[in-house]
């Protein structure tokens, strides 16, 4: 499996600023301001400056990663981006309020995970696995920047759990490689980030919070509540994955991993991470709630454009596979 990513494919001015940057070393003349902070140009963009936190790209030295001037333009794209999730959902303080609600289904149904167990086609599922490779292939990394940022139990619950996500010591069983295997099992690219470019922004942006809340220490309050969050739902979510895996006759190990992982996940990041965290700095659960709720806004955008898409009959990608 490749571990750099290429350098993506431009999406407008800013997407095309940080390439030409990373590239050929060219100060961006282009500002966010104005510009849609969901939309392809942005996430493109920003997806861009983060990643040489992680992975980096081919060809990219990895001196690039604290160069100022990346640093000051990711800057502008976050402030663009953060602003827009603050604008869009309520931050209060009620923390239990915020996970009871993650707990109440839709009746019915109606989400991606019911689709897909329901109804959906075997390209439906191929085209979810590539969605959801951005995540995967990034699986448990950005949470990781939080350890040295919290003490005592919340620390220790959070690297317990992290230890888990990474395979409990096993390689070939961390959650990252197991994804691998399902994209191998599918008929797909396992190569990291081998579909950035067809991935339309709803899913990146997803991911560029997660980097975003990991890499600001004045953010680590909403890491941990959209870790709790996405362990909460992650369960139920993949029960109905492995049905729809099954009966479209795929390898539905990955999702069968989660069903049993995330109810004890759940529990340890809402009572020992959180619990601990804001028995120490009460004052932080207006960032427990906003990471909530960012995490609901966007996972809900994202599962929008997926169900419009295929119930028109349409790929939810760039492009179709």
């Amino acid at each position: 499996m490749r571990t750099e990513a290429r350098l993506p494919a431009p999406r407008g001015p800013l997407s095309a600023a940080a390439v030409d940057l990373l590239r050929d070393g060219i100060t961006p003349r282009v500002s966010p301001e104005g510009a849609d902070p969901f939309g392809e140009d942005v996430a493109a963009a920003l997806h861009t400056c983060y990643e040489p936190h992680y992975q980096g790209f081919a060809g990219v030295e990895a001196d690039w990663e604290w160069s100022p001037t990346l640093l000051g333009f990711r800057r502008e794209l976050e402030q663009v981006f953060e602003r827009a999730l603050r604008d869009s959902v309520k931050a209060d303080e009620d923390v239990a309020g915020a996970f009871d609600g993650l707990l109440v289904e839709p009746v019915p149904g109606n989400g991606v995970s019911h689709f897909l167990r329901d109804e959906g086609e075997r390209w439906h599922l191929r085209e979810y696995i590539v969605h959801r490779s951005i995540y995967h292939h990034k699986e448990a990394d950005p949470h990781a920047w939080v350890i040295p940022r919290l003490w005592g139990r919340a620390k220790a619950a959070l690297v317990a759990v992290e230890f888990d996500e990474f395979g409990g010591g096993h390689g070939d069983r961390a959650h990252a490689e197991l994804y691998r295997g399902l994209m191998a099992a599918s008929g797909l690219d396992t190569g990291y980030l081998s579909y950035f470019d067809d991935v339309p922004a709803p899913m990146i942006a997803v991911v560029n919070m997660m980097s975003l809340f990991g890499l600001h220490r004045g953010l680590r309050a909403a890491l941990v509540g959209h870790f709790a969050a996405a362990e909460i739902t992650t369960g139920p979510s993949a029960a109905r994955m492995v049905k729809a895996v099954e009966r479209l006759g795929g390898d539905p190990h990955f999702f069968a991993e989660h069903v049993e992982a995330d109810a004890v996940h759940e529990q340890v990041l809402r009572h020992d991470v959180v619990g601990d965290l804001l028995d120490r700095e009460p004052e932080l659960a207006a960032d427990v709630v906003f990471g909530v709720r960012a995490t609901e806004f966007l996972e809900a955008r994202f599962a929008g454009h997926v169900l419009a898409s295929w119930r028109a009959g349409a790929t939810s990608l760039r492009s179709p596979l």
